[in-house]
């Protein structure tokens, strides 16, 4: 699941509302060790377009 979604995120990247919403799908399918993998990878491969919801996103999953 953890690369699917590393595919997926990519193919929505030019659209920040779907790209949020792909992501939010990701992490409630993935593993926690995954999603701290995710979370890296986000932050490295679109933290420059998308850090501000990156980590809006990966801020309410810690809180659950």
């Amino acid at each position: 699941m953890y690369e699917m979604s590393k595919k997926i995120l990519e193919r929505v990247s030019f659209d920040r509302v779907l790209f949020r919403k792909e992501l939010m799908k990701a992490i409630a399918w993935l593993k926690p060790d995954e999603k701290l993998l995710l979370q890296v990878w986000c932050l490295s491969t679109f933290g420059h377009m998308y850090k501000d919801v990156i980590l809006e996103v990966f801020r309410g999953v810690t809180k659950m």
